[in-house]
């Protein structure tokens, strides 16, 4: 059966048609909707874990107890779970283990645009890189056998314009495969010092295995063409290469990317008289063909930041056909900066923190990384998940050998809170830091499209389970009770109270906010008739309900008005107004 899909969607159904047992996840795009897909099958155990670095452990344990397994994260995901990555390496598996990196090129929806190609260069992992949705649904049932047969966990890099970019796949029946029998062996499994080092002997001895697949593997082939060019690239380069290029080169496609097969890049560039090398970001294919001492020609022509594209690709070795050639864009697409969406819950405590002068506040990953957007400007810095609360603390230690007085605010999500938010507010409360810690509990991970977390009380695969308690984990971290603040962000005077107690406060203090995500489908339904409007014969045009960037609130024309299609009645910007100029529709 043929069917037209996304390479995410793609990769899920070769991993079920791959008889996959297990799979776990942190959801973070691009790779969010890999566990997505698969849920939807029954024959495969799916959960949303904590974070990344539990997502692989628990794939992990499946494996060695005999289980297909899988872990998806996206590239920055792969820091956190770097930890067992590494240790894996040494251990093996029992079942096939994939772990999916979905890297970024470009920023779309990232902090960095890491290269994670490297992480199977340092872990020494076996590597594959599909470069469109067939290739995502066939090299990952590849993947599994080449974990089982060699021993491995198999890095499986993706990136963004592949995740998400549509393509005609042709699928198969699921291949049953029982889980594997587990015979207990502390030499393999246990990775104390003496077992790891024999391991490393073992690690070691299978790269010679690996570079011989790699050398015959049918993932790694040669396309021949017409002229002297060579182009060797990998995933969505080779795309955008043979869009350029043609049948007027020919390729070396690699699709198993570690190890790198010696000897056939060295038969490629004896056939060739000039040798390009397209790839996005680092130059990790470069550096290992000019260790071969091959003469190459890459990075010099081709940008180091962001994604490429045909047209970047063309303007690097076709400079005078890019500037006469391609499609003439006559418009210019308006900019279109983020923004919190209209009802959201994080904006009326941006506003209200908004009007201290005195305040750090050190953000999150999440939607509320918005609010270092204008007019709110309220965030200092994001950095990574679960840093908000960490820096802070680090922050106010800074300060205080400085002499210098400002109050710091931790701002962060339920989500990312359970991620790797716990452990930073016990540093604060063992280490006395008395920031306030302030925890947007929006019910929901939002930003990546509304998925289940610990304090959801469901399951990904639906389940009620155990809603997991903000306040009580913040009291069981050593937070005292009467720091504490449960607010409504939509009503500022109590967010205003809680902000001002928070700024008083000696101690670590916690306000958590307690309204669902705006956009969540039952909380739309329950809001459709909450609209908002100006009475013109009220409003003075002073233009202060603007202050708290609802895209719903306009001005133009000389006058203010709330776009009914986006606002949801949150009331915010009613409060706001000095001239009680807006209200509800009746």
């Amino acid at each position: 059966m043929k069917k037209i899909m996304t390479g995410n969607e793609a990769l899920a159904r070769g991993a079920w048609e791959a008889g996959l047992h297990v799979a776990a996840a942190y959801p973070g795009t691009p790779s969010t909707e890999v566990l997505e897909e698969l849920s939807g099958y029954k024959e495969v155990y799916s959960e949303w874990a904590t974070n990344e670095k539990v997502a692989l452990e628990v794939a992990a344990g499946a494996s060695i107890a005999g289980a297909r397994s899988l872990a998806a994260m996206k590239h920055v995901g792969v820091n956190v779970a770097a930890d067992p990555l590494f240790t894996l390496a040494y251990t093996g598996v029992n079942g096939g283990l994939v772990i999916v990196s979905a890297d970024d090129p470009g920023l779309f929806s990232s902090q960095n645009e890491q290269d994670n190609r490297y992480y199977a260069l340092h872990a020494k992992i076996a590597m594959v890189e599909p470069s469109d949705s067939q290739e995502c649904h066939d090299y990952v049932k590849e993947a599994f056998d080449i974990s089982e047969k060699y021993d491995t966990p198999v890095l499986f890099r993706s990136t963004t314009r592949i995740c998400h970019s549509k393509g005609l796949v042709e699928t198969a029946e699921r291949t049953e495969r029982a889980v594997k029998e587990y015979s207990k062996d502390t030499s393999k499994y246990v990775m104390a010092p003496a077992a790891a080092k024999k391991r490393k002997y073992v690690m070691e001895g299978r790269i010679k295995a690996l570079e011989e697949y790699s050398e015959t593997t049918s993932l790694n082939r040669i396309e021949r063409g017409t002229g002297g060019v060579g182009i060797i690239t990998s995933g969505i380069s080779y795309n955008h290469a043979k869009e350029v290029f043609g049948d007027k080169a020919s390729y070396l496609k690699l699709g198993f990317t570690w190890p790198l097969p010696a000897n056939k890049i060295q038969e490629f560039a004896k056939s060739v008289e000039t040798l390009y090398i397209i790839e996005e970001n680092e130059p990790y294919l470069e550096d290992f063909v000019k260790a071969l001492g091959i003469k190459c020609v890459g990075r010099e022509k081709l940008p180091w930041v962001d994604e490429l594209t045909p047209e970047k690709i063309r303007r690097a070795f076709f400079p005078e056909e890019a500037e006469t050639g391609g499609y003439a864009i006559d418009s210019q697409v308006p900019p279109r900066p983020p923004v919190l969406c209209a009802g959201c819950t994080h904006r009326g405590f941006f506003y209200e923190i908004g009007k201290y002068k005195d305040v750090v506040v050190t953000g999150d990953i999440g939607c509320y990384t918005l609010g270092m957007v204008p007019p709110l400007s309220a965030i200092d810095s994001v950095i990574c998940m679960g840093a908000s609360i960490s820096a802070g603390a680090g922050f106010y230690k800074a300060q205080k050998i400085a002499g210098r007085a400002k109050k710091v605010f931790a701002v962060i999500g339920d989500s990312t809170f359970f991620h790797s938010g716990i452990t930073g507010l016990i540093d604060v409360v063992v280490n006395k830091a008395p920031i306030v810690v302030t925890i947007l509990d929006n019910r929901i991970t939002a930003m990546t499209g509304h998925q289940e977390n610990p304090g959801t009380g469901r399951t990904l695969m639906g389940e009620a389970t155990y809603q997991v308690d903000l306040k009580a984990m913040c009291m069981a971290c050593g937070v005292k009770e009467e720091n504490i603040r449960l607010i409504d962000p939509y009503k500022l005077d109590e967010t205003s109270v809680a902000i001002k107690d928070g700024h008083a406060a000696t101690e670590p203090f916690v306000i958590i906010t307690t309204q669902p995500c705006a956009l969540i489908k039952e909380v739309v339904k329950a809001r459709a008739n909450m609209k908002c409007r100006v009475d013109e014969s009220k409003c003075i045009k002073c233009k202060l309900c603007m202050k708290a960037g609802c895209p719903a609130v306009n001005f133009r024309d000389g006058r203010v008005f709330i776009d009914r299609t986006s606002c949801n009645g949150c009331m915010v910007c009613a409060q706001i107004c000095p001239k009680q100029a807006i209200s509800r529709e009746e």
